[in-house]
């Protein structure tokens, strides 16, 4: 497998998802702006999404992963797919019982994650009724992300990284066509949601049907919870859940925060979050889903060199692309903000708000894909105990910088926490990794962090001088100008960084590779 052209096939699907996304947000930013209702939404959504990437997305796919790459080297077609199955019947059982107490227990779950929406009962309760709507939706990601690591196991990643596509036109579809026609229009939002997440589990049937691999759901879970394969993943999901719901814990917490501050908050954050998303899925996510089945398969094979070189060219090919993403979004923050989201009930204001938090996110971007890149080199080792340790040390230290910056800068210490907390989370996994003597740093380090921190010095210079030459509120009325300038504007830093490197001699050649 040509890494390099499959990171490239999950890049192009990842940023069909993102650019769709960007154009589902800009919809919801001119439709509904920043208010107590959108704030409702985004703290409705986010406890389903909480709960996706804890479970589903997070410890399932770590514990899973490892183990199906285990039987599928080593056991056969046959024992794979009972292990698949079982595993499948296990979760489906466990799902329906998740949601429907989701639903029940909403109020309570609102009133935890979003105390202050409690001065509020209209934003409260429309924040209620939104998370029953879409509490199904954690069912329907779960069985998408089983289908995910199967396929991504069986180097199928096109589907996966296509899969957020289908949610994003949900959401299009419902504030074009929905919203217009109901008492509160904000509602279309959280079923559009549901609706997303059916089409996205709909899309993977047929891929797995073309690998065989298509679950036979039993009505019955007690034959599948004898199964040893499936203990072991229960039993490597005890620890995996708790180091994922480390990260979780500090969102919920943030959230909370943000609900305390001015109204509109969350939804600024929330706006700011979708921005720094588009680098972290383009980078982060898409490697480490190539990065974690690669490790697996080379771990099962005792192949300790290969081992070590994957991280390594994981680790340079993160630098070389998320370190200018980083200067881009700190740099030109106001100008992106503006572009996408000035429009409508989207005022000067939220564009401020949203870009000082989208700064703070800038200074500790490096590390949020990092560790998607590191933790792999854990959890295909199946050794999820490590990752737990950090990721508490990790947590405290967290809500320690919040207590720092939240008084001092408001929402965007919110935003430099994370941030920062995701840096020494880095550093930590890193150490770890070396002390463990899973991963060795290939020879030329020096000589290329020195020329990275050339071309990101003149990057950044053009950005910020191109981008003074434009009033990017004044240009609200004139939306495409206002695209076309921040084009020439991202255009030029990309010719300033990749064309420095190139006068300096960088070997782009050197990052194409093939997994063994």
């Amino acid at each position: 497998m040509n890494l390099h052209k499959t990171l490239a096939t999950i890049f192009g699907m990842t940023m069909l998802s993102r650019i769709t996304g960007f154009l589902r947000d800009f919809l919801i930013a001119r439709a509904f702006g920043a208010s107590g209702y959108t704030d409702a939404f985004f703290v409705a959504f986010r406890i389903p999404n909480l709960l996706r990437r804890l479970f589903a997305e997070g410890a399932f796919s770590q514990a899973f992963v490892p183990i199906l790459a285990e039987y599928k080297n080593r056991k056969g077609d046959r024992a794979t797919h009972q292990l698949v199955d079982h595993v499948a019947t296990i979760l489906t059982w466990a799902l329906l019982a998740t949601c429907l107490a989701g639903i029940v227990a909403a109020p309570v779950i609102v009133y935890f994650i979003a105390t202050g929406l409690k001065s509020d009962p209209v934003t409260f309760n429309a924040s209620v009724v939104m998370t029953r709507i879409m509490f199904p939706y954690i069912g329907f990601m779960s069985l998408v992300a089983l289908s995910g690591g199967i396929l991504n196991t069986w180097r199928e990643f096109r589907i996966p990284a296509f899969t957020p596509v289908l949610l994003n036109l949900s959401f299009i579809t419902a504030s074009l066509l929905v919203a217009p026609h109901l008492a509160q229009p904000v509602y279309a939002l959280a079923f559009a949601v549901l609706v997303g997440g059916l089409l996205q589990l709909a899309i993977q049937v047929p891929a797995l049907r073309k690998i065989g691999m298509l679950p036979r759901i039993s009505l019955s879970p007690r034959n599948a919870l004898q199964d040893p394969g499936v203990r072991r993943v229960l039993q490597k999901m005890v620890p995996a859940t708790f180091a994922v719901s480390v990260a979780q814990v500090s969102l919920i917490i943030n959230t909370n925060i943000a609900t305390h501050l001015e109204k509109g908050s969350v939804s600024w954050l929330s706006y700011a979050d979708r921005l720094m998303e588009f680098p972290t899925a383009l980078l982060g996510v898409a490697l480490g889903t190539i990065l974690l089945p690669s490790l697996s398969k080379a771990h099962a094979d005792g192949n300790e060199t290969e081992y070590s070189s994957l991280l390594d060219w994981g680790l340079r090919l993160t630098f070389l692309l998320a370190l200018p993403s980083a200067v881009g979004l700190a740099t030109l923050s106001e100008p992106l903000t503006a572009t996408l989201f000035h429009y409508g009930k989207f005022d000067a204001q939220a564009v401020m708000m949203t870009g000082r938090a989208l700064i703070a996110y800038g200074v500790g971007l490096i590390g949020l894909i990092l560790v998607k890149i590191l933790a792999p080199g854990f959890y295909a080792k199946q050794d999820i105990r490590t990752p737990v340790m950090i990721a508490v040390g990790v947590l405290a230290a967290t809500q320690l910088m919040n207590l720092v910056f939240v008084p001092w800068i408001g929402l965007a210490g919110l935003a430099l926490s994370i941030g920062l907390g995701a840096c020494l989370n880095a550093i930590c996994l890193y150490l770890g990794l070396r002390k463990k003597r899973l991963y060795t740093p290939g020879t030329g380090w020096g000589h290329f962090c020195i020329q990275l921190a050339g071309a990101l010095s003149l990057m950044a210079g053009v950005a910020l001088w191109l981008a003074a030459k434009f009033d990017w509120l004044g240009m609200q009325p004139h939306p495409v100008h206002r695209m076309l300038a921040l084009l020439m504007v991202m255009m030029g830093c990309g010719v300033a960084y990749f064309g420095a490197l190139a006068v300096m001699g960088f070997n782009f050649k050197a990052f194409k590779r093939a997994a063994s």
